[in-house]
């Protein structure tokens, strides 16, 4: 049954990722990308729980948050990015 809901986690990280994909194709707008990027970094991190975490050990499973970590990151420098740039058209 994990396995399954991850699958579906999984499968809503991407659809976020394309909706945000298509944002950026209509806009030009960097935030939508990042955006788009950290949703299918989250999407990889949930398919690397999925098929790692049955064989890694208690010692190493800590590693795979590394990838949600990065994606987070990404979310507060495109938002960051996207308030840096309104800014300077004042």
């Amino acid at each position: 049954m994990k396995i399954l809901l991850d699958g579906a986690v999984m499968m809503a990280y991407l659809a976020c990722a394309l909706f945000f994909l298509r944002f950026y194709l209509q806009s030009k707008d960097r935030l939508f990308a990042l955006f788009s990027l950290a949703f299918t970094l989250m999407g990889v991190h949930n398919l690397l729980g999925a098929l790692l975490a049955p064989t890694l050990d208690a010692e190493r499973i800590h590693y795979l948050y590394v990838v949600r970590l990065m994606a987070y990151l990404l979310i507060l420098g495109a938002i960051w990015d996207k308030n840096r740039a309104g800014r300077s058209l004042r």
